[in-house]
């Protein structure tokens, strides 16, 4: 599933061809993915100018005068920048056509992906108005994670994954960045003391700007908006790699489930 390293790498990809450009034409090929595309989006958006490519957690926003179009790639979706006339494929269910003879195509075999539209502000959208802090952003300091952990009871690794805790830390990036700071994935949230919350929430941010440097993980089919895969994979401490050898002491790497999820850490240096 893309996470937040893997959207941010389509933004950067899909924004020097999308920003600026004015909508020609819009084709949808399949109206129903997660949610219903809106009728009449062509309508909507041709003849206007995209002002913005931004990013809000998973989600991309593409900012015009009168609105948002919201964009989500859910399980195994992607946006690419192919040339207008492009034969679509059986999962390509998106078009949108630019001024410049290229367009933005969304591809999304599962169709849990999303596009929607709202003329309001979009971070005060249902999806997006709960959401935690930006990782990387000024709003996620040393001291996000501590007061949020007081009183929970459950492990570390779901409680970083939480949405309204702090947005952005997938599966593979919550096991990274617990092995970075030295802390077992099964530790209970509220137990874990200030410096170590400290020492975590440094690690988050260091593991997702490599990811984001490195264009994301390749993982099954995902590539970014320049149709390119990721390599951040390369360079994974724990995460997929059960009864290797850790880089650091050498100790087999152990794999746990946590909320039907696969957990990577090693026993010896994460306590």
């Amino acid at each position: 599933m893309p996470e937040l390293p893997e959207v941010e790498t389509t933004r950067r990809g899909i924004s020097p061809h999308v920003k600026g450009q004015t909508v020609r034409d819009v084709i949808v090929r399949h109206q129903q993915l997660r949610w219903p595309v809106p009728r009449g989006l062509k309508k909507t958006l041709q003849g206007q100018r995209i002002n913005s490519v931004s990013r809000r957690a998973k989600y991309l926003l593409l900012g015009f005068d009168h609105g948002t179009l919201i964009l989500h790639l859910g399980m195994s979706g992607s946006l690419r920048i192919i040339e207008e006339g492009l034969v679509a494929g059986k999962h390509d269910h998106l078009d949108i056509l630019l001024e410049s003879g290229k367009a933005l195509r969304l591809t999304d075999p599962r169709r849990f992906g999303a596009v929607l539209w709202t003329q309001d502000d979009p971070n005060e959208h249902a999806l997006l108005a709960h959401l935690g802090p930006e990782p990387l952003s000024d709003a996620f300091t040393h001291d996000t994670l501590f007061p949020r952990s007081r009183g929970r009871k459950g492990p570390i690794k779901p409680f970083i994954m939480e949405g309204r805790v702090v947005v952005g830390v997938g599966n593979i990036y919550a096991s990274e960045a617990l092995f970075l700071a030295g802390i077992n994935p099964k530790t209970v949230a509220g137990k874990v003391s200030r410096a170590r919350y400290d020492k975590l929430a440094a690690a988050i941010k260091q593991v997702l700007a490599a990811a984001i440097a490195q264009g994301g993980t390749t993982l099954r089919d995902f590539v970014g908006g320049d149709g390119k895969p990721g390599y951040f994979a390369q360079q994974l401490n724990v995460y997929g790699r059960e009864g290797e050898a850790c880089h650091t002491c050498g100790t087999p790497i152990k794999q746990i489930t946590q909320g039907q999820r696969s957990s990577y850490y090693c026993p010896r240096c994460q306590h």
